[in-house]
């Protein structure tokens, strides 16, 4: 019975261990710090799927999609609490992807908006600065 429920622990951990990853991984993949990644598992925002017996952090493919949306709205001046109302209505990271769709339409435009009007000011932005690499340039020959 022991060697039974070991083998059983055994095909589950090689299971577990091709869907998920560690935290390194994680930051590599995303090119996010290992601070970062902890800071958004402590604030709520990307809670690690599962833990080791050792307490490390086991995050899987759904948990680095929803990263990848999260460093998508930081640029844009979400507030910690707006990127998770907005995950949640993306449905960012879960099973079926599939968020809450009345209530959400309306919201999800307000923020759609708000990130288009971000856009462009980061695009005008980004105008003045190769301006004043080309001013710079024509200067220094």
């Amino acid at each position: 019975m022991v060697e039974l429920n070991f083998k059983r622990t055994e095909i589950f951990m090689t299971a577990k261990a091709t869907s998920t990853m560690h935290i390194g991984e994680l930051a590599e993949r995303t090119g996010l710090s290992l601070r970062t990644i902890r800071h958004y598992d402590d604030v709520g925002l990307l809670p690690a799927t599962a833990r080791t017996d050792g307490g490390f952090r086991v995050y899987s493919e759904a948990d680095a999609e929803r990263l990848m949306v999260i460093k998508q709205m930081k640029p844009l001046g979400f507030s910690l609490e707006e990127m998770a109302e907005i995950l949640g209505l993306i449905g960012a990271g879960s099973p079926d992807g599939a968020g809450p769709a009345v209530r959400g339409d309306a919201r999800l435009t307000e923020f759609r908006e708000r990130a288009e009007q971000q856009r462009a000011k980061m695009a005008r932005n980004l105008a003045q600065a190769d301006d004043f690499i080309a001013m710079l340039g024509s200067r220094t020959g």
